[in-house]
């Protein structure tokens, strides 16, 4: 018999609810999918942490999360907040009420336990089972570099780079890119560290989270998303390169007359797509193949929270 389980990935910029029935032989179905923007880590200061607006946004979806696992008889929850939660001074707070208000226990979880949780959800949906693999997540407050040889995670590293964090933090392109080349050549410092060497011939190199989809939505000029189209669709720099090129001038309103550009992302795609771009550059890669399947799957499909 399998188990429902209800996983919630509730980031600096997006919240995520799916509810599957996991089988014994770690299969699963997906049952119920919610998906909204809530922007927490939006009016993010060091001082206060959380704005309330964004608290207040995130108990609204919170509570229609708790009604949906509620309906349909989820057996186990498993609950995380990434960045914007474990960077705020108010995180614990929020937390506590989130618990109170809707009966929901959030795990706030570091870096490297949200990089090796992805990466176990990526593989549940990747079309091939390379000797190497670098992933990169990119968030709303933070970005996850993970590589890995077969199903092991080798690396993984989290940088303050996320698409709300740049995008309120840095403003103009000039400024974002300057700081996402710093963060890397600390990625870089690390990662000589552990005497790693990305060589892009014989590793593969996969992006995943709402601006990796998003990127390959817009390729596909599509009306609908479907994840079916997205995932393991492979995206070349030259194409990201003039996604960004037809980005870059448009407001962010005339942004949104584009097929496959969700509300929401308007503003914080310029960052994303930096990421990528750089990051791509960095590598020496010419190209990524794209995951719809992230740390949500991750949650489902491995037991890391459990040990």
């Amino acid at each position: 018999m399998p188990q429902r389980i209800a996983a919630i990935d509730f980031g600096t910029n997006t919240a995520r609810l799916l509810i599957a029935d996991r089988y014994p032989d770690g299969r699963f179905e997906q049952v119920s999918l919610m998906r909204a923007i809530v922007r927490l880590g939006g009016g993010f200061c060091r001082q206060q942490g959380l704005a309330d607006d964004a608290m207040q946004r995130a108990l609204s979806c919170l509570r229609d999360f708790r009604d949906e696992i509620s309906r349909l008889g989820v057996q186990a929850v498993r609950a995380v907040a990434t960045s914007a939660v474990r960077d705020a001074v108010n995180g614990p707070a929020f937390v506590a009420q989130v618990e109170d208000e809707t009966g929901i226990r959030l795990r706030v979880i570091d870096g490297q336990t949200e990089g090796s949780i992805t990466l176990q959800g990526v593989l549940a949906g990747l079309d091939q089972r390379p000797d190497n693999l670098l992933l990169f997540d990119v968030g709303g407050g933070s970005t996850e570099y993970t590589f890995a040889q077969g199903t092991t995670p080798r690396f993984v590293h989290s940088l303050p780079l996320g698409v709300v964090r740049l995008t309120e933090g840095k403003g103009e392109p000039f400024a974002m890119a300057e700081k996402i080349n710093r963060e890397l050549d600390a990625l870089e410092t690390h990662m000589a560290s552990d005497q790693l060497q990305i060589d892009p011939a014989t590793t593969l190199l996969v992006g995943t989270a709402g601006t990796a989809t998003t990127l390959a939505a817009l390729s596909l000029k599509m009306v609908e998303y479907d994840y079916r189209k997205v995932n393991n669709l492979v995206l070349d720099k030259t194409e990201i390169q003039r996604i960004y090129d037809q980005l870059l001038p448009l407001s962010p309103t005339e942004r949104l007359q584009l097929p496959g550009l969700e509300p929401g992302r308007e503003d914080l795609i310029i960052a994303g797509a930096l990421i990528t771009l750089l990051t791509l550059q960095r590598f020496h890669f010419d190209q990524m193949k794209v995951s719809d399947y992230s740390l949500l799957e991750g949650l489902v499909v491995t037991d890391l929270l459990d040990a």
